[in-house]
């Protein structure tokens, strides 16, 4: 048996030591329409069917390994193990309930390391699979021989991604042509939220809105929760306008339909162009 080494080992018994030898020549990947992680796709594989892949990647960078890459592992239909005893490695991924969502950088890193280590480990050849046997690397839904009841696995967006980022990703690394992500730096000193004041100039300069009214207590930076809440302030304060000249109007109403002739009239109308007024005053200061 052969483990990834940046994976979480969690063995699933007793397939992996009762199911059958295979030699690695493929690895294909998977979309497992859930957003489960790691520990939720072992768990599905252990207690509710008797399938299951080598690998789960999930949205967090968390790669689990489930099977040895040389014993078998039944999501590939035709292609877990063939008569010659070569068989493939499968990883399945985390996706939203549709299948439809492409791969986060988290998972495209997991799937480009495993591929090289495939590459390095097993000798998985650098292609694109032009078979269902064929050695190399490809997706579920590439063959029907993959796919006892066809598939789209693992949808049209991931698989774009596979082509065009994954695949030619794990060439470049295993050539060489690309050296191996490092460690995230530390943010610069410059990196810091921008003061209060700061921002207002960017505001004011840019004649976007004025500086908020209602910054969160006690923070001296702009927040996404300073421009919500001063977005709001503005918005009830015209709103609160409007429902006042609203109220006005229909006062109007009544008395122009009641013929009320104690209602100063000229008075209303006068009291509704302040309000409009008032309205148009704010909308272009705000």
């Amino acid at each position: 048996m052969a483990w990834y080494p940046d994976a979480v080992k969690m063995e699933l018994q007793p397939e992996s030591d009762d199911q059958e030898a295979i030699r690695p020549t493929q690895f294909i990947v998977h979309s497992i329409v859930a957003p489960w992680t790691a520990r939720r796709t072992y768990e599905y594989w252990r207690d509710s069917t008797n399938l299951e892949s080598h690998f789960g990647v999930d949205y967090e960078g968390t790669v689990g390994q489930y099977i040895g890459t040389e014993t078998r592992a039944d999501a590939n239909a035709g292609a877990n193990r063939r008569g010659d005893g070569t068989g493939a490695v499968s990883a399945e991924t985390a996706s939203n309930t549709k299948g439809s969502d492409p791969w986060n950088a988290k998972q495209i890193e997991d799937l480009i390391a495993i591929g090289v280590w495939l590459h390095q480990r097993h000798g998985v050849p650098l292609r694109i699979c032009r078979s269902h046997s064929d050695p190399g690397f490809g997706y579920h839904s590439m063959f029907s021989q993959w796919s006892t009841s066809g598939t789209a696995c693992p949808g049209p967006a991931r698989i774009r991604q596979f082509r065009e980022v994954v695949f030619p990703r794990i060439v470049a690394r295993a050539t060489g042509k690309t050296p191996p992500p490092s460690e995230p730096t530390p943010p610069k000193e410059t990196d810091v939220p921008l003061s209060t004041d700061d921002v207002k100039k960017i505001w004011t300069t840019d004649g976007i809105l004025k500086s908020p009214s209602t910054a969160a207590k006690d923070n001296p930076f702009w927040t996404a929760d300073s421009y919500m809440r001063d977005i709001h302030a503005r918005v009830r304060a015209v709103q609160t306008t409007l429902d006042a000249t609203n109220a006005t109007v229909r006062t109007l109403a009544e008395a122009l339909a009641s013929r009320d002739d104690a209602v100063d009239v000229e008075a209303l109308i006068a009291r509704i162009r302040a309000a409009i007024e008032g309205v148009t005053v704010r909308l272009e200061t705000e």
